[in-house]
């Protein structure tokens, strides 16, 4: 996997700016800008889960999509998976600090939707006539 270096050949970049193609913010903020990405942390928000019962509240993700997801938002320090010795092995996955902060951001987003949700869909249904 290729990462975005926080320092250039040259020195120190500005890793935070989005509007670059190389910045590590925009590398991550691929990471998390997906619509199963969101609803992962959102879901995890309310607490601790296993991954089956992750997948059974967040309606129509495939187990292959769940896994590459959680596996970046572990990879970004959003999410952390915890394994228990047991047999079969149980993993739970939970937010860590960064992922809690996401998940108000996440909120306001769901909030953002419902407020305008009927004025989007007028605009669908306008353009689409057209």
């Amino acid at each position: 996997m290729v990462t975005k270096q926080l320092r250039g050949p040259k020195g120190p970049v500005d890793d935070a700016d989005l509007t670059r193609a190389d910045s590590l913010a925009r590398e991550i903020f691929s990471d998390i800008a997906n619509k199963w990405a969101l609803l992962i942390v959102e879901t995890l928000g309310d607490g601790t889960l296993r991954f089956t019962e992750l997948r059974g509240r967040i309606d129509g993700i495939s187990h292959k999509m769940l896994t590459q997801n959680l596996r970046l938002l572990e990879r970004n320090g959003l999410v952390e998976r915890t394994v228990h010795p047991t047999v079969p092995p149980r993993v739970e996955y939970t937010l860590t600090e960064p992922g809690r902060a996401l998940r108000a951001t996440v909120d306001a987003m769901c909030d953002w939707t419902h407020r305008h949700l009927e004025a989007i869909e007028s605009a669908r249904h306008r353009f689409d006539g057209a």
